[in-house]
Protein backbone atom coordinates (compact mmCIF):
# COMPACT_ATOMS: atom_id res chain seq x y z
CA UNK A 1 0.00 0.00 0.00
CA UNK A 2 2.98 2.45 0.60
CA UNK A 3 4.02 2.83 -3.00
CA UNK A 4 0.08 3.88 -4.08
CA UNK A 5 -0.78 6.29 -1.46
CA UNK A 6 0.38 10.19 -1.54
CA UNK A 7 0.52 12.60 0.63
CA UNK A 8 -0.35 16.48 0.27
CA UNK A 9 -1.85 19.13 1.70
CA UNK A 10 -5.34 20.36 1.89
CA UNK A 11 -5.84 23.41 0.75
CA UNK A 12 -8.61 25.92 1.53
CA UNK A 13 -10.42 25.53 -1.94
CA UNK A 14 -10.78 21.96 -1.15
CA UNK A 15 -10.79 21.18 2.44
CA UNK A 16 -14.87 21.17 2.90
CA UNK A 17 -14.67 17.85 0.89
CA UNK A 18 -12.41 16.19 3.02
CA UNK A 19 -14.64 16.46 6.06
CA UNK A 20 -16.77 13.27 5.30
CA UNK A 21 -13.74 11.25 4.82
CA UNK A 22 -11.62 12.64 7.42
CA UNK A 23 -14.81 11.99 10.16
CA UNK A 24 -14.52 7.95 8.65
CA UNK A 25 -11.13 7.98 9.76
CA UNK A 26 -11.48 9.47 13.29
CA UNK A 27 -14.54 7.26 13.85
CA UNK A 28 -12.31 4.36 12.45
CA UNK A 29 -9.35 5.12 15.03
CA UNK A 30 -11.96 5.81 18.01
CA UNK A 31 -13.07 2.35 17.25
CA UNK A 32 -10.07 0.86 17.52
CA UNK A 33 -9.27 2.48 20.80
CA UNK A 34 -7.34 5.46 19.60
CA UNK A 35 -7.45 8.47 22.33
CA UNK A 36 -7.25 11.42 20.80
CA UNK A 37 -9.93 13.26 22.41
CA UNK A 38 -12.89 11.54 21.48
CA UNK A 39 -14.80 8.56 23.92
CA UNK A 40 -16.53 5.25 21.93
CA UNK A 41 -19.06 5.18 20.76
CA UNK A 42 -18.20 8.67 18.71
CA UNK A 43 -21.05 9.99 16.72
CA UNK A 44 -21.08 10.58 13.13
CA UNK A 45 -22.47 14.25 13.50
CA UNK A 46 -19.47 14.75 16.47
CA UNK A 47 -16.73 13.82 14.32
CA UNK A 48 -18.38 16.05 11.06
CA UNK A 49 -18.32 18.70 13.51
CA UNK A 50 -14.73 18.59 14.66
CA UNK A 51 -13.45 18.22 11.38
CA UNK A 52 -15.82 21.62 10.03
CA UNK A 53 -13.88 22.98 12.40
CA UNK A 54 -10.75 22.47 11.59
CA UNK A 55 -11.99 23.10 8.29
CA UNK A 56 -12.59 26.46 8.97
CA UNK A 57 -9.08 26.69 10.92
CA UNK A 58 -8.01 25.59 7.91
CA UNK A 59 -9.35 28.73 5.64
CA UNK A 60 -8.31 30.79 8.21
CA UNK A 61 -4.49 29.36 8.26
CA UNK A 62 -4.64 28.64 11.18
CA UNK A 63 -3.84 24.68 10.76
CA UNK A 64 -2.05 22.83 7.62
CA UNK A 65 -4.05 20.06 7.35
CA UNK A 66 -2.16 16.71 5.59
CA UNK A 67 -4.05 13.99 4.17
CA UNK A 68 -2.82 10.31 3.29
CA UNK A 69 -4.83 9.03 0.29
CA UNK A 70 -4.82 5.89 -1.42
CA UNK A 71 -5.78 4.67 -4.85
CA UNK A 72 -8.60 6.90 -5.92
CA UNK A 73 -8.40 9.85 -3.92
CA UNK A 74 -9.44 7.70 -0.58
CA UNK A 75 -8.35 9.09 2.32
CA UNK A 76 -6.41 6.74 4.80
CA UNK A 77 -4.83 9.04 6.90
CA UNK A 78 -4.19 12.71 8.02
CA UNK A 79 -2.20 15.14 10.25
CA UNK A 80 -2.45 18.46 11.38
CA UNK A 81 -0.01 21.27 12.31
CA UNK A 82 -1.66 23.77 14.49
CA UNK A 83 0.00 26.94 13.17
CA UNK A 84 -2.24 29.59 15.53
CA UNK A 85 0.15 30.01 18.47
CA UNK A 86 0.73 32.98 21.18
CA UNK A 87 2.31 36.49 19.48
CA UNK A 88 5.81 34.55 21.49
CA UNK A 89 5.83 31.33 19.26
CA UNK A 90 5.73 32.15 16.19
CA UNK A 91 9.17 29.71 15.56
CA UNK A 92 6.68 26.56 16.53
CA UNK A 93 3.74 24.47 15.52
CA UNK A 94 1.60 21.80 17.73
CA UNK A 95 1.02 18.64 15.89
CA UNK A 96 -2.48 17.56 15.99
CA UNK A 97 -4.25 13.88 15.14
CA UNK A 98 -2.24 11.71 13.65
CA UNK A 99 -4.71 9.24 12.31
CA UNK A 100 -4.31 6.52 10.21
CA UNK A 101 -7.46 4.12 9.18
CA UNK A 102 -7.01 0.38 10.33
CA UNK A 103 -6.95 -0.95 7.07
CA UNK A 104 -4.22 1.27 5.89
CA UNK A 105 -1.95 0.62 9.03
CA UNK A 106 1.64 -1.39 9.07
CA UNK A 107 2.33 0.29 5.73
CA UNK A 108 4.23 3.24 6.59
CA UNK A 109 1.60 5.55 6.14
CA UNK A 110 2.36 7.19 9.66
CA UNK A 111 5.63 7.63 9.01
CA UNK A 112 5.23 8.96 5.90
CA UNK A 113 2.75 11.66 7.36
CA UNK A 114 5.46 12.63 9.58
CA UNK A 115 7.90 13.48 7.13
CA UNK A 116 5.36 15.71 5.81
CA UNK A 117 4.72 17.32 8.79
CA UNK A 118 8.51 18.44 9.01
CA UNK A 119 8.71 19.23 5.44
CA UNK A 120 5.46 21.56 6.12
CA UNK A 121 6.30 22.97 8.73
CA UNK A 122 9.65 24.06 7.41
CA UNK A 123 7.52 25.82 4.85
CA UNK A 124 5.79 27.72 7.11
CA UNK A 125 9.24 28.50 8.88
CA UNK A 126 8.48 26.65 12.09
CA UNK A 127 11.72 25.39 13.65
CA UNK A 128 10.50 23.29 17.31
CA UNK A 129 7.58 21.09 16.94
CA UNK A 130 5.41 19.44 20.44
CA UNK A 131 3.29 16.72 20.09
CA UNK A 132 1.63 14.04 23.14
CA UNK A 133 0.76 10.50 22.63
CA UNK A 134 -0.62 7.83 24.77
CA UNK A 135 2.23 6.07 26.69
CA UNK A 136 3.27 3.02 25.36
CA UNK A 137 1.37 3.27 22.61
CA UNK A 138 2.20 2.61 18.73
CA UNK A 139 2.65 6.74 18.17
CA UNK A 140 4.85 6.69 20.88
CA UNK A 141 7.52 4.09 19.00
CA UNK A 142 6.52 5.86 15.56
CA UNK A 143 7.51 9.50 17.46
CA UNK A 144 10.75 8.05 19.01
CA UNK A 145 11.98 6.31 15.86
CA UNK A 146 11.36 9.69 13.58
CA UNK A 147 13.89 11.49 16.13
CA UNK A 148 11.43 12.93 18.45
CA UNK A 149 12.93 13.64 22.01
CA UNK A 150 10.69 12.10 24.86
CA UNK A 151 10.29 15.17 27.69
CA UNK A 152 7.98 13.24 30.19
CA UNK A 153 4.61 11.32 31.35
CA UNK A 154 1.58 12.58 32.70
CA UNK A 155 -0.03 9.95 34.68
CA UNK A 156 -3.81 9.33 34.03
CA UNK A 157 -3.95 12.40 31.52
CA UNK A 158 -6.93 11.18 29.50
CA UNK A 159 -8.98 8.65 29.06
CA UNK A 160 -8.97 5.59 26.34
CA UNK A 161 -12.86 5.55 24.23
CA UNK A 162 -13.56 2.86 26.44
CA UNK A 163 -13.50 5.15 29.61
CA UNK A 164 -9.80 3.50 31.15
CA UNK A 165 -7.64 6.01 31.95
CA UNK A 166 -4.37 6.72 30.14
CA UNK A 167 -1.05 8.56 30.80
CA UNK A 168 0.48 11.25 27.87
CA UNK A 169 4.33 11.39 26.79
CA UNK A 170 4.89 14.17 25.85
CA UNK A 171 7.54 14.81 22.68
CA UNK A 172 9.68 18.01 21.41
CA UNK A 173 11.47 18.00 17.62
CA UNK A 174 14.08 20.97 16.57
CA UNK A 175 13.75 21.42 13.03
Amino acid sequence: MNDTVTIRRVGAADVDRCVEPLADVMIDCVAGGASIGFMWPLPRERALAFWREVAEGVKRGARALLVAEAGAGRIVGTAQLILALPDNQPHRADVAKVLVHRSARRHGVAARLMSAVDATARAEHRTLLVLDAVTGGDAERLYARAGWQRVGEIPRYALMPDGAPCATTYFYKGL
